[in-house]
This record gives structure tokens, sequence and C-alpha cells, in this order.
């Protein structure tokens, strides 16, 4: 099949990445884990076994309580008679730290998209773990000088996938508004929602979730724009029987994650089929930007898929690096597989974006890399509409 790319397409011109100050390994943090259930010595076996096969090696925390000693860290407490923080608790080191990580973020994608933050028309603000209001959006308009009319959209609490919804709102802003130009700002600091371990299943969450921000400018290509992603067809969708194997719900002491061993699983059974109706007939693109979920979630698509490592090392990377960031860390992908493909001097090459979260939902988008504004409205042979 035949297509085209046109100029006013839109395509995420610049992307921003951003991570706390402190690092901690994979390992550190299962000491930490397998400290708190001296009373448990199968349970920090357990621990040690799932940190060690989960694809993690360093995540990032804006809470350097979880690099000192052990008896230090509220989070996982060693002794019963110490308080774990309150929701409030949390949700007031949330407002303190995750300003200057969207921050951050926010203005690398501005420079990298070559993009005034006065000409900014909407903001799109993502997180799922802090609110309060007046709420991010309203601090990143009077520190990064957008107008105060900016069109503010917050999407809160949708899980993982809200990355990437935001990407397809801001996507469809941009088709109906001529001239529009969306800054999506995501940031996740869900190292604040640790909870003591009491069974195994709290393990699986606790083996990977890490803190960061991302951001990205999404509108028309003009002339000075070179190594962007064009925005193609996408969707979501509601997957069936799984409404209960991803949940996130606010307690007393923090939001609380439930992850089935089901969902893997579930994604091998439904994924082609809707991947099959995003690609409409249409060969399999050679990118794939994968949400890193887990190792299990990056498995079953290259599985089912019949994928190759070397199409999903993007994923596998940084997850191996900097853990699941929950709605951040799609653009954390994209823009690695960007620069490498800028890096390569490749030439136009199409793309599946994805993203997973609680439902069970699936965001899935077509893109494709762009060396330049020179490179659009030309007739090729691999080029999506």
């Amino acid at each position: 099949m035949k297509l085209s790319i046109i100029s006013s397409q839109p395509a995420i011109l610049g992307i921003g990445t951003a991570l706390p100050a402190h690092s901690i390994s994979q390992s550190d943090v299962a000491d930490l884990i397998a400290s708190s259930l001296k009373d448990r010595p199968d349970l920090a076996r357990f621990t040690r076994r799932i940190f060690k096969t989960c694809g993690v090696e360093t995540r990032y925390t804006c809470d350097p309580s979880y690099l000192g000693e052990p008896e230090k860290c509220r989070y996982l407490p060693l002794d019963d008679k110490i308080d774990v923080p309150t929701t409030e608790e949390r949700m007031h080191t949330y407002q303190r730290k995750a300003l200057p990580l969207g921050l951050e973020a926010a203005r690398r994608a501005l420079i990298e998209a070559d993009m005034s933050p006065k000409r900014i028309t909407h903001l799109i603000t993502v997180s799922c773990t802090g609110q309060y209001l007046p709420g991010l959006d309203v601090m990143l308009i009077k520190e990064l000088g957008l107008s105060p009319r900016v069109n503010r959209l917050p999407l809160i609490f949708q899980g993982c996938a809200a990355g990437l919804k935001a990407v397809q709102m801001a996507r469809d802003v941009v088709h109906g508004a001529s001239g529009s130009q969306v800054l999506v700002v995501c940031v996740e600091l869900c190292t604040l929602h640790f909870q003591p371990i009491q069974e195994r299943e709290a393990l699986f969450a606790a083996s990977f979730f890490g803190d960061g921000a991302s951001s990205c400018v999404i509108g028309a290509p003009e002339l000075q724009h070179k190594h962007f992603l064009t925005l193609s067809t996408g969707y979501s969708v509601l997957l069936p029987d799984s409404t209960e194997d991803m949940t996130w719900e606010v307690g007393n002491t923090g939001y609380h994650l439930y992850l089935s061993p089901r969902i893997p699983k579930l994604l091998g059974t439904h994924l082609e089929a809707e991947l099959q109706h995003l690609l409409q007939g249409d060969p399999l693109p050679e990118l794939w930007a994968i949400h890193p979920g887990g190792r299990g979630i990056v498995d079953s698509v290259e599985s089912v898929m019949s994928l190759t490592a070397d199409q999903t090392r993007y994923s596998r990377e940084i997850l191996r690096t900097a853990g699941n960031l929950s709605s951040v860390t799609i653009m954390f992908v994209l823009q690695m597989m960007r620069r490498e493909m800028r890096d390569n001097s490749r030439e136009l090459t199409e793309g599946v974006a994805m993203a997973f979260g609680p439902g069970l939902t699936a965001e899935l988008m077509r893109f494709a890399y762009v060396p330049s504004y020179s490179s659009l409205n030309l007739e090729q042979d691999h080029v999506l509409l």
C-alpha cells in the first residue's frame, strides 16, 4: 500500500526526560525489603529471586531515605512501632518534588522542539502518583512562562497508559485546531507509594517501579524541525475480562497497587487482534515502542508479534536502567529510539507505540520517524498517513 505523510500532520517535535538525583541499585532495594522481612525468611528469599529476574538493575527515587540505613526508611520499616507515612504526608512530598522534575523535562522538550513557551496553546499534565490544587499545571505555567490563557487539560489517575493517552489527545488537538502547539508533561513519583510487604503478590509491583518525568511538544512540523515523530492513527481499548487484574487505589498510607500475574497472558491473548486492527492489513513496522510495564509484558509482546530482540531492546534498556516510570516511561522509550535513528542517519521509518494501564487498557498508536522537514510530502512505499 502506497501512503504519504503531509507537512500538517501532528508530530512530536521535541522530547525531554528527567530523573531524580538519587539512584538505587536493584540489589540494594532487594536488601532493604529483605531486611524488613526478618520474621519471614521464605518471603525474603523470594524477594531476592524476583528482584534478580525482573529485568531492572537501577531505579531512581525522589526520597533519599531509601539510600540510608534500613532502619531509617519509613516506607519499609524494620519495626512495627515505626509509623508508615500517611497519604497526606506522601502528597506533601509529591507537591515538593514533582514540580522541579516536571520543569526539567519540559524545558528540555521546548529546547529540542525549538519552541517558545509563549507559543504553547495547550498544556496536558499527567500523573497518577500525586494530587493537589492548584495543581502541577498551574505551577508549570508560572515557572515556564506559558500564557495564562493556555488551555489546561490535566489527565489524572489513569495509570501507566496515560502518557501515550496524552500524546494521542495532543495529536487530536492539533488535528482539530490548526496552529495549536501542545506541551505534554508527565511526572510520576512511584516510590512514594511503597508499602510494607505482607505477601508475595506485593513484590511484583515493588520490583520495578521508579520515579521520573518526561515531556514532549506536539504540533505541525516546520522548516527548522528535524528528527521528529509524526503521529498517525491510534486508539484506546479495554481488554475483556481483565477489570480486576490491575488496580490502583487510595489508602490511608499512600496508594495501593495490585498487578495480576495474568497480565502478560492476557496481552498475549488479545493484543495481536488489536494490532491487526490498528495496522489495517499493512505490514508490521520496524519500530516498536513498548511500554516496559515489566519484563513479562515485553516478553509477551515480542512473542505474540514475532518480534526480534533488536526490536524490543529499547523497552528492555529503559526497564534495565530506570525501571517502570508509569505514564512517564513511553517517552523515555521514544526518545531513546529517536536519538538512535538520528545518530545512525536513518531514513523515514514506521513504528507502533503501545502502553497498558488499569482497565485493563491498551493504548495503541502508529507513528513514523522523519529525519527532516524536507522528507515530508514525498510519496514513498512505507510512510504513514
